[in-house]
Formats: structure tokens, sequence, C-alpha cells
């Protein structure tokens, strides 16, 4: 095919598609009107002989052959509007952009109202989205720019995307203060005989080494969610074991405290993920480093 037959234009429509499967978000997003965003589809399913989006009750939602060019064409489009945008340097202090970081209920807790003192300060036009959780739709998020950065404590493979270790956490328990069983130490038989608030995960780490041991704990509730866990504790004689530097900021704010576990677990790594193609954006580079300066200090 020769692309002087084809008009790129149609691609940041293709695009925009793809990512709002709407198209009349699709055409708000690129600032068209939706009959103009319609002949523009049109066009560019004739040029390539393919329907490229069929609209279903879920919405248009592509086919073979449009998922075989979403990648090809962001990345096309990635390195249009890199190469484009000037690079000089990226001046922060009146610097005007969004960025959307996916991250947990620990960042949310312990990295993001330390970044964001510090970014009200430093850069006060930068502004931040945050999105809560890490979904399944998460490569694509980064792949398509929905989502500038994500944090976990597991890395997103693929050598398309890009992970940095930034820190480290270990696990703590937590109880009330004047819980009537538990002092200034935590034994085991402790530990095994309270019942515990968990957070809901596949193979939680707590009973993988637990059974090493021929443990098993008494597990009476299980939450979605960290935060969920001092509120719970506060008001009842259970236990929890969360990441230290979480624990100690809710240990401010509820009558808890937190005490070391009776046994060791493996420390747990924290990543910063983003995808290849915003390597070279100097704001997205200023981003990262910033947040993973202030993971070093913290």
């Amino acid at each position: 095919m020769n692309l002087r037959n084809i008009d790129l234009n149609l691609l940041t429509v293709f695009d925009a598609i793809l990512s709002e499967r709407n198209l009349t978000r699709a055409s708000a997003k690129l600032h068209m009107t939706q009959p103009a965003l319609s002949n523009a589809l049109a066009r560019l399913r004739t040029t390539l002989d393919d329907p490229l989006f069929i609209r279903t009750a879920q919405g248009m939602m592509p086919t073979a052959r449009a998922k075989q060019l979403a990648a090809p064409i962001r990345q096309a489009l990635d390195l249009i509007q890199n190469g484009l945008r000037k690079q000089e340097a990226f001046e922060f202090e009146t610097a005007k952009r969004k960025f959307v970081i996916a991250i947990s209920d620990y960042g949310e807790a312990v990295i993001m109202p330390r970044f964001v003192d510090w970014l009200a300060t430093v850069a006060p036009h930068i502004q931040v989205q945050i999105r809560p959780e890490l979904g399944r739709q998460i490569k694509e998020e980064l792949r398509d720019g929905s989502i500038d950065l994500a944090m976990d404590y597991f890395r997103i493979e693929g050598d398309e995307f890009r992970n940095i270790h930034v820190m480290d956490e270990h696990l703590v328990s937590m109880v009330r203060q004047d819980h009537p069983t538990i002092s200034d130490h935590l034994s085991i038989e402790d530990y095994l005989s309270i019942p515990h608030v968990m957070l809901k995960q596949d193979k939680p780490i707590v009973d993988v080494v637990l059974r090493k041991h021929g443990f098993t704990r008494d597990v009476a509730l299980e939450v979605p969610h960290f935060l969920s866990m001092p509120l719970i504790v506060q008001k009842t004689d259970f236990i929890c074991t969360l990441p230290k530097r979480m624990a100690l900021v809710y240990a401010d704010f509820f009558r808890t405290k937190v005490m070391k576990t009776p046994l060791e677990f493996p420390n747990i790594p924290i990543y910063f993920m983003w995808h290849q193609s915003i390597d070279d954006d100097l704001g997205h580079r200023w981003l990262r480093n910033a947040l993973a300066e202030l993971c070093l200090r913290l």
C-alpha cells in the first residue's frame, strides 16, 4: 500500500475510536463533529477494505484487522507526536500538564500525599489523576496512553514495558492499643490464635510462609483494601498484617499499635511501570524520576 494514497489524519480517527469505543466520545476527543468522524471512518474503511469497527451494545468493537493494526498505529502516532514536541527541556515550574497514575491504596496512603504536597510547591500547574487500582486492561491502557505510570508489587512483563524498582516494604502486624491479650510482644501463639483481617489476594505471602512452617492462621474477614484493616482492628480484637510504612501512617489516625511479626516475611518490592513509547518524553521522565527520588527518602 502506497502511503501517498492514505490521509494520515485518518489514523488519529482510528486511534480515537479504538480508545473510546464510542463515536460521540471519539469525536469530542478529536474536536470533530460526529458526521465528520463518521465520514472519516467510512474513508478509512474503504482504504483498508475492512469494516474495522462493529457497532454492538457494548460499543464500537474492533475487528480482527483493527486489533492487528492497533499497536503499529499507536506506535506511529507516538513517534510523530514525540518527534514534533520540543524536547529541549521540561519547564515543570510553569508546565500545564495532567498525568494519570494507576496506583494501589498503598501508594495512595504512603507515596501520593507527600508527592502532591511537594508538587504544589515546585510545579503548581501539574495535575495528577489517580486511578485507584490496576485492572485487567493495564497493558492496553499504558500502551494507548490512557495511563501514564503504574505502581504495583509485580512487574508488567513484555519488552515494550519499562519497570523500575523504587523501594522495598516489609510486613508488620497491627492491633488496637487496648487489646485485651496483646501487650508489647507478639508471639507466634498469639498470632495464630487471634482472628485476622486479611487482604483478599490469590496467594497471600503471609499464608505461604505460615504453611512452610506448618501453621495456619484464623482468618475472620477478607477485605478488598488495606484501608479497611485499621478501621476494623480499632473496633475489634482482630489483628492484621500490612506494609510497615502504611501501618505507621494509619497508626497516626487510628488507636492502633504497630508490632513486629513473629515470623520473618520476605520483603515486598514496589515497581513503577510505563510504556516504552514515552521513554524520551521529558515531562514523563521528570515525573518518574521525581517519584523515584521521593520513594528513596521514604
